[in-house]
Protein backbone atom coordinates (compact mmCIF):
# COMPACT_ATOMS: atom_id res chain seq x y z
CA UNK A 1 0.00 0.00 0.00
CA UNK A 2 1.52 3.35 -0.90
CA UNK A 3 0.67 6.04 1.37
CA UNK A 4 2.20 9.10 3.20
CA UNK A 5 4.24 6.52 5.17
CA UNK A 6 5.90 4.95 2.11
CA UNK A 7 9.53 5.02 2.28
CA UNK A 8 10.89 6.61 -1.43
CA UNK A 9 14.01 5.22 -3.04
CA UNK A 10 14.93 5.58 -6.69
CA UNK A 11 17.52 5.48 -9.31
CA UNK A 12 18.83 7.96 -11.64
CA UNK A 13 20.36 7.96 -15.11
CA UNK A 14 19.99 8.94 -18.70
CA UNK A 15 18.26 6.52 -19.80
CA UNK A 16 17.06 4.60 -17.07
CA UNK A 17 14.17 2.76 -18.64
CA UNK A 18 16.21 -0.65 -19.01
CA UNK A 19 17.06 -0.77 -15.16
CA UNK A 20 16.35 -4.17 -13.44
CA UNK A 21 17.00 -1.95 -9.99
CA UNK A 22 13.49 -1.24 -9.65
CA UNK A 23 12.08 -5.25 -9.65
CA UNK A 24 15.31 -6.15 -7.54
CA UNK A 25 14.48 -3.52 -4.76
CA UNK A 26 10.86 -4.01 -4.39
CA UNK A 27 11.00 -7.55 -4.39
CA UNK A 28 13.22 -7.11 -1.25
CA UNK A 29 10.97 -4.08 0.23
CA UNK A 30 8.05 -6.46 -0.16
CA UNK A 31 9.57 -9.59 1.46
CA UNK A 32 10.41 -8.13 4.88
CA UNK A 33 7.34 -6.15 4.25
CA UNK A 34 8.74 -2.58 4.69
CA UNK A 35 6.66 0.20 3.22
CA UNK A 36 9.09 1.43 0.40
CA UNK A 37 8.55 1.94 -3.00
CA UNK A 38 11.80 2.41 -5.64
CA UNK A 39 10.92 4.02 -8.98
CA UNK A 40 13.37 4.81 -11.97
CA UNK A 41 13.40 8.65 -12.71
CA UNK A 42 15.60 9.53 -16.06
CA UNK A 43 17.31 13.10 -15.32
CA UNK A 44 19.33 14.94 -17.67
CA UNK A 45 23.13 15.90 -16.96
CA UNK A 46 22.30 19.11 -16.55
CA UNK A 47 19.80 18.71 -13.77
CA UNK A 48 21.47 16.62 -11.71
CA UNK A 49 22.30 19.10 -8.86
CA UNK A 50 18.11 20.15 -8.91
CA UNK A 51 17.21 16.05 -8.98
CA UNK A 52 19.57 15.49 -6.09
CA UNK A 53 17.73 18.83 -3.90
CA UNK A 54 14.24 17.78 -5.25
CA UNK A 55 14.59 14.32 -3.93
CA UNK A 56 16.02 15.56 -0.73
CA UNK A 57 13.10 18.22 -0.66
CA UNK A 58 10.46 15.25 -1.19
CA UNK A 59 11.40 13.32 1.41
CA UNK A 60 13.40 10.24 -0.19
CA UNK A 61 15.70 7.95 1.69
CA UNK A 62 18.02 6.86 -0.91
CA UNK A 63 18.85 6.12 -4.34
CA UNK A 64 20.71 4.67 -6.76
CA UNK A 65 22.66 6.78 -9.56
CA UNK A 66 23.94 5.07 -12.69
CA UNK A 67 25.37 5.93 -16.04
CA UNK A 68 26.58 8.80 -16.96
CA UNK A 69 25.90 10.62 -13.61
CA UNK A 70 28.03 8.81 -10.83
CA UNK A 71 30.83 10.81 -11.24
CA UNK A 72 29.01 14.43 -12.03
CA UNK A 73 26.42 13.70 -8.52
CA UNK A 74 29.60 14.18 -6.20
CA UNK A 75 29.33 17.90 -6.38
CA UNK A 76 26.02 17.84 -5.54
CA UNK A 77 26.63 16.20 -2.10
CA UNK A 78 27.11 17.07 1.37
CA UNK A 79 29.36 14.45 2.19
CA UNK A 80 30.81 11.51 0.74
CA UNK A 81 32.38 8.17 1.82
CA UNK A 82 35.86 7.77 2.02
CA UNK A 83 35.92 4.86 -0.16
CA UNK A 84 33.59 6.58 -2.80
CA UNK A 85 36.13 9.28 -2.54
CA UNK A 86 38.85 7.44 -3.69
CA UNK A 87 37.23 5.47 -6.68
CA UNK A 88 36.14 9.27 -7.65
CA UNK A 89 32.20 7.44 -8.41
CA UNK A 90 29.03 7.31 -6.20
CA UNK A 91 26.29 4.95 -7.15
CA UNK A 92 24.31 5.21 -4.11
CA UNK A 93 22.89 8.30 -2.24
CA UNK A 94 21.54 8.16 1.04
CA UNK A 95 19.37 11.33 2.96
CA UNK A 96 19.58 11.28 6.15
CA UNK A 97 19.20 13.74 9.33
CA UNK A 98 22.29 15.50 11.34
CA UNK A 99 21.99 13.64 14.97
CA UNK A 100 23.25 16.66 16.30
CA UNK A 101 21.88 20.12 13.98
CA UNK A 102 18.60 17.94 12.47
CA UNK A 103 19.54 19.49 9.51
CA UNK A 104 19.57 16.98 6.04
CA UNK A 105 22.49 15.77 4.65
CA UNK A 106 22.90 13.45 1.70
CA UNK A 107 25.82 11.35 1.56
CA UNK A 108 27.33 9.53 -1.26
CA UNK A 109 28.48 5.67 -1.11
CA UNK A 110 30.01 3.15 -3.60
CA UNK A 111 29.08 -0.30 -3.68
CA UNK A 112 30.09 -1.19 -7.13
CA UNK A 113 33.44 -2.58 -5.75
CA UNK A 114 31.26 -4.94 -2.89
CA UNK A 115 29.18 -6.56 -5.79
CA UNK A 116 32.38 -6.96 -8.12
CA UNK A 117 34.30 -8.92 -5.04
CA UNK A 118 30.86 -10.75 -3.86
CA UNK A 119 30.38 -12.01 -6.79
CA UNK A 120 34.38 -13.29 -7.98
CA UNK A 121 34.70 -14.56 -4.56
CA UNK A 122 32.14 -17.41 -4.93
CA UNK A 123 34.30 -18.59 -7.62
CA UNK A 124 37.79 -18.25 -6.18
CA UNK A 125 39.81 -16.97 -3.37
CA UNK A 126 40.85 -13.14 -4.92
CA UNK A 127 43.65 -12.95 -1.89
CA UNK A 128 46.90 -13.29 -4.06
CA UNK A 129 45.23 -14.20 -7.11
CA UNK A 130 46.09 -12.48 -10.24
CA UNK A 131 43.04 -11.01 -12.38
CA UNK A 132 42.93 -9.55 -15.74
CA UNK A 133 40.67 -6.62 -15.96
CA UNK A 134 39.06 -5.65 -19.85
CA UNK A 135 38.36 -1.69 -19.73
CA UNK A 136 39.57 1.34 -18.11
CA UNK A 137 36.59 3.14 -17.82
CA UNK A 138 34.44 3.72 -14.56
CA UNK A 139 33.54 0.22 -14.06
CA UNK A 140 36.55 -0.92 -14.26
CA UNK A 141 38.25 1.36 -11.85
CA UNK A 142 35.48 0.09 -9.23
CA UNK A 143 36.16 -3.63 -10.21
CA UNK A 144 40.25 -2.84 -9.79
CA UNK A 145 39.53 -1.22 -6.53
CA UNK A 146 38.04 -3.55 -4.94
CA UNK A 147 40.30 -6.26 -6.17
CA UNK A 148 43.14 -4.39 -5.15
CA UNK A 149 41.72 -4.08 -1.41
CA UNK A 150 40.96 -8.07 -1.76
CA UNK A 151 44.69 -8.48 -2.16
CA UNK A 152 44.55 -10.05 -5.78
CA UNK A 153 46.92 -8.93 -7.92
CA UNK A 154 45.65 -6.54 -11.17
CA UNK A 155 46.49 -6.46 -15.05
CA UNK A 156 44.73 -3.68 -16.75
CA UNK A 157 44.51 -3.62 -20.67
CA UNK A 158 42.29 -1.55 -23.08
CA UNK A 159 41.85 -0.57 -26.35
CA UNK A 160 42.82 2.83 -25.35
CA UNK A 161 46.27 2.38 -24.03
CA UNK A 162 46.79 6.37 -22.57
CA UNK A 163 43.55 5.85 -20.73
CA UNK A 164 44.64 2.03 -19.64
CA UNK A 165 47.85 3.11 -18.37
CA UNK A 166 46.13 6.12 -16.47
CA UNK A 167 43.74 3.75 -14.69
CA UNK A 168 47.12 1.05 -14.13
CA UNK A 169 49.13 4.03 -12.24
CA UNK A 170 46.08 5.40 -10.43
CA UNK A 171 45.82 1.32 -9.06
CA UNK A 172 49.23 1.08 -8.97
CA UNK A 173 49.15 -2.20 -10.93
CA UNK A 174 50.46 -3.42 -14.41
CA UNK A 175 49.08 -2.61 -17.59
CA UNK A 176 49.21 -4.98 -21.10
CA UNK A 177 48.52 -3.59 -24.45
CA UNK A 178 46.00 -5.79 -26.45
CA UNK A 179 47.96 -7.37 -28.73
CA UNK A 180 50.16 -8.96 -26.47
CA UNK A 181 47.37 -10.17 -24.00
CA UNK A 182 48.60 -14.01 -24.95
CA UNK A 183 51.15 -13.35 -22.64
CA UNK A 184 49.72 -12.85 -19.61
CA UNK A 185 49.30 -15.67 -16.98
CA UNK A 186 46.30 -15.23 -14.55
CA UNK A 187 43.49 -17.04 -13.21
CA UNK A 188 40.55 -14.69 -13.48
CA UNK A 189 39.21 -12.54 -16.33
CA UNK A 190 36.38 -9.80 -16.39
CA UNK A 191 35.32 -7.94 -18.78
CA UNK A 192 34.02 -4.11 -17.77
CA UNK A 193 33.76 -3.49 -20.93
CA UNK A 194 29.92 -2.49 -22.52
CA UNK A 195 31.10 -5.01 -25.87
CA UNK A 196 28.93 -7.90 -26.20
CA UNK A 197 26.06 -5.56 -24.66
CA UNK A 198 22.58 -5.57 -26.46
CA UNK A 199 21.66 -4.96 -29.58
CA UNK A 200 25.31 -5.95 -30.35
CA UNK A 201 25.61 -9.47 -28.79
CA UNK A 202 27.68 -11.41 -31.45
CA UNK A 203 30.46 -9.05 -30.52
CA UNK A 204 33.61 -10.33 -27.97
CA UNK A 205 36.11 -8.00 -25.92
CA UNK A 206 38.87 -10.43 -26.41
CA UNK A 207 40.19 -13.19 -28.68
CA UNK A 208 37.78 -16.15 -27.70
CA UNK A 209 41.34 -18.37 -27.92
CA UNK A 210 42.57 -16.45 -24.93
CA UNK A 211 40.30 -17.88 -22.80
CA UNK A 212 41.26 -21.24 -22.00
CA UNK A 213 44.22 -19.91 -19.88
CA UNK A 214 41.58 -18.51 -17.61
CA UNK A 215 39.91 -20.89 -14.48
CA UNK A 216 37.41 -18.16 -14.42
CA UNK A 217 35.52 -15.72 -16.59
CA UNK A 218 32.89 -12.61 -15.23
CA UNK A 219 31.26 -10.36 -17.37
CA UNK A 220 29.54 -7.62 -16.06
CA UNK A 221 27.04 -7.19 -18.96
CA UNK A 222 24.10 -8.61 -17.94
CA UNK A 223 21.58 -8.14 -21.15
CA UNK A 224 22.31 -10.58 -22.51
CA UNK A 225 22.55 -12.58 -19.09
CA UNK A 226 24.74 -14.87 -20.75
CA UNK A 227 27.46 -13.00 -23.44
CA UNK A 228 29.42 -14.40 -26.56
CA UNK A 229 32.45 -14.13 -23.82
CA UNK A 230 30.41 -16.63 -21.11
CA UNK A 231 29.21 -18.92 -23.82
CA UNK A 232 33.10 -19.26 -25.46
CA UNK A 233 34.48 -19.26 -21.84
CA UNK A 234 32.01 -22.26 -20.54
CA UNK A 235 33.10 -24.29 -23.88
CA UNK A 236 36.73 -23.66 -22.75
CA UNK A 237 35.65 -25.23 -19.62
CA UNK A 238 36.37 -21.95 -17.64
CA UNK A 239 33.67 -21.35 -14.07
CA UNK A 240 31.80 -18.55 -15.18
CA UNK A 241 30.07 -15.22 -13.98
CA UNK A 242 27.29 -13.64 -15.53
CA UNK A 243 27.00 -9.58 -14.88
CA UNK A 244 23.56 -10.09 -12.69
CA UNK A 245 25.82 -11.33 -9.70
CA UNK A 246 27.15 -7.80 -9.57
CA UNK A 247 24.50 -6.18 -10.24
CA UNK A 248 22.77 -8.31 -7.05
CA UNK A 249 25.69 -7.94 -4.80
CA UNK A 250 25.78 -3.97 -5.45
CA UNK A 251 22.26 -3.44 -4.99
CA UNK A 252 22.32 -6.11 -1.79
CA UNK A 253 24.78 -3.71 0.06
CA UNK A 254 22.75 -0.63 -1.12
CA UNK A 255 19.37 -2.32 0.64
CA UNK A 256 21.51 -2.32 3.64
CA UNK A 257 22.53 1.41 3.70
CA UNK A 258 19.89 2.53 3.07
CA UNK A 259 17.13 0.18 5.61
CA UNK A 260 19.89 -0.90 8.05
CA UNK A 261 18.22 -4.36 7.71
CA UNK A 262 19.93 -7.92 5.97
CA UNK A 263 18.33 -7.84 2.44
CA UNK A 264 17.02 -10.94 1.44
CA UNK A 265 19.33 -11.72 -1.41
CA UNK A 266 17.41 -14.76 -2.53
CA UNK A 267 14.38 -12.76 -3.34
CA UNK A 268 16.19 -9.85 -4.86
CA UNK A 269 18.05 -12.85 -7.71
CA UNK A 270 14.72 -14.34 -7.85
CA UNK A 271 13.15 -11.34 -8.90
CA UNK A 272 16.01 -10.11 -11.43
CA UNK A 273 15.89 -13.74 -13.37
CA UNK A 274 12.13 -13.68 -13.62
CA UNK A 275 12.00 -10.05 -15.04
CA UNK A 276 14.93 -11.34 -17.59
CA UNK A 277 12.65 -13.90 -18.63
CA UNK A 278 9.55 -11.59 -19.57
CA UNK A 279 11.92 -9.15 -21.47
Amino acid sequence: MINGSTALHGILGDPVCHSLSPVMHNAAFTAIKLNGLYVPMQVKKENVGKAVAGLAALGFIGVSVTVPHKETVMEYLDEIDPVAQKIGAVNTILFRRHPEKGTLVSRGFNTDWLGSNHALAEAMKLTGSRVLVLGAGGAAKAVGFGLVEAGAEVVITNRSEDRGRELASWLGCDFCPSDSLAEIEAAALINTTSVGMEPNTDALPCEAKLLPDFKVVMDIVYAPLQTQLLRHAARAGCATIDGLAMLLYQGAAQFKIWTGKQPPVDVMRAALLEELKRR
